[in-house]
């Protein structure tokens, strides 16, 4: 018996999931809006009712986060997203502007390719599912190699809820033999009509490079900055809840503290009696050279690990039992400054200067180094300097009083719930919106005429009898309407 090669095998996975897909999306496609939303709700209602065995899958085959958080994060991505996008027109005719004579007629994209990280697996593939189908997409995942079972037990719960209330049966696919190979396939298929790319900076810039429309993320290194007028303890509280949220995987979540050297005392203080710890500097050199490889890249043993299995991993033995998180102090920024970097794990870089446009100097600083285009949160409450920092922050979401993980994904501010963050150009990102459904159409346009060339060279024909003959009422007064204006100007 001749054994294939697992490449070989994945590519060819690849290429009979789209060609399926591209049949089932042909379905969706000539479906109503009231289909397509009860197949949407089904599969709402199966990630919600499914979110405890999913989430305590995705805890033990990745070893990444805390279960009991990932039940909140497919609470999320079911029921929060289902009640933002319900409501949301994404079949047919959308709009219509009768003022200015226009339609707007939604136009499912195709095919999408889901790509899913270890990170957030389940969350993610219902939240991705949902805004494929609700605009009428089919969607077939690459998974991560190492949160495969549970990303294929969520598509296969999903998909027979959505099967049974009406959808295709190959719209929503996953491949099972993944491999870098079939990923790349499924990107670069002919019949791939967009990329919806959540993963790693490698990954994302293999999707912008594929040659297929691409939705990227890239990582994300927010700095949190705690000013004056801010409630310190409340701001130190949102901060640590926000970072020991499943263990901080989420790449909204803050990456650094910035404070101003007057305020240096109280914070820290502050932190340390809500139990973060502060490394000394021998401890702070330890850690650092743990989280980086020699490569320059992070270490993934401390992805989503708690503060006591790091200690553990990289041999710090003098750390309370009880710390939630680990502060290093820092004043350096670079690809090698491991502090400065993105660190999806209980590990905060702290850094002080001397007043706030140096704060604002190093947060810019610190973004462009890594994670530009994403997010940066603020604990304030002067509005102008909320406003100062938003119009200079190179990001595409400014978070004021809130955990940063959380209100970056919608769920603790009114931002559109999502999991898959838009970075911007800055970000190398072809978007800066939370990602939903009306980013996954095109919008065909009717425009009919309101102008006559005369008019368009400046010289307006004089009205005749006989132009009013072919219009309604609300036409000609429209018309009567415009010329009283242009004579009294």
């Amino acid at each position: 018996m001749t054994l294939l090669d697992k490449d070989l095998v994945s590519i060819q996975e690849v290429r009979t999931l789209v060609r399926k897909a591209k049949d089932a999306q042909k379905i969706l496609a000539n479906m109503n809006q009231e289909q397509i939303d009860k197949i949407v709700k089904a599969i709402a209602d199966a990630g919600y009712e499914n979110a405890t065995k999913l989430a305590k899958m995705a805890n033990t085959e990745t070893g990444f986060g805390k279960w009991e958080d990932k039940i909140v994060k497919n609470t999320f991505a079911s029921k929060v997203v289902y009640e933002t996008l319900k409501d949301t027109k994404t079949v047919g005719i959308i709009c219509e502007d009768k003022e200015n004579k226009t339609v707007d007629i939604a136009t499912p994209v195709g095919v999408v390719a889901g790509i899913i990280p270890s990170t957030n697996p389940t969350s993610t593939v219902i939240y991705k599912t949902m805004i494929s189908i609700k605009s009428g997409n089919a969607i077939v995942f690459s998974p991560h190699p190492n949160a495969k079972e549970c990303i294929l037990e969520t598509v296969k719960l999903i998909c027979e809820a959505a099967v049974n209330a009406g959808c295709p049966s190959d719209a929503i696919a996953c491949i099972t033999v993944p491999s870098l190979q079939g990923t790349n396939e499924l990107m670069k298929h002919k019949d791939t009509n967009l990329i919806l790319a959540t993963g790693g900076e490698a990954m994302v810039k293999a999707a912008y490079s594929s040659g297929t429309p691409a939705i990227g993320v890239g990582p994300g290194n927010g700095p949190a900055f705690i000013d004056k007028s801010a409630d310190i303890k409340l701001a130190v509280k949102r901060i640590l809840d926000s970072k020991t949220f499943d263990n901080g995987t989420i790449c909204a979540s803050e990456q650094s503290i910035i404070v101003e050297k007057s305020m240096e005392e109280i914070v820290v203080d502050e932190l340390k009696s809500q139990n973060a710890y502060f490394l000394n500097e021998e401890e702070s050199k330890t850690l650092s050279k743990f989280i980086m490889r020699a490569n320059g890249s992070m270490n993934p043993q401390i992805v989503g690990k708690s503060v006591q299995t790091i200690c553990e991993l990289a041999k710090l033995s003098n750390v309370p039992k009880n710390s939630r998180v680990l502060i290093a102090r820092e004043n350096k920024v670079g690809h090698n400054v491991a502090y400065s970097r993105e660190k999806l794990t209980p590990i905060l870089a702290f850094y002080i200067e001397e007043n706030v446009e140096a704060v604002m100097s190093r947060s810019k600083e610190i973004l462009l180094n890594e994670g530009a285009g994403h997010t940066f949160s603020m604990h304030a409450n002067d509005e102008s300097l909320v406003k100062k920092f938003a119009l200079n922050m190179p990001v595409s979401r400014i978070l004021v009083n809130t955990p940063s993980a959380l209100g970056g994904i919608g769920g603790s501010t009114n931002l559109i719930p999502a999991l898959t963050l838009g970075c911007g150009a800055i970000g190398g990102s072809s978007t800066s919106n939370n990602i939903g459904p009306l980013d996954l159409i095109n919008i065909k346009k009717i425009a009919y005429g309101v102008k006559e060339i005369e008019q368009l060279r400046g010289n307006e024909p004089k009205i005749e009898a006989s132009m009013f003959e072919s219009m309604d009422k609300e036409e000609l007064i429209n018309l009567l309407v415009k010329k009283i204006v242009q004579e009294l100007n």
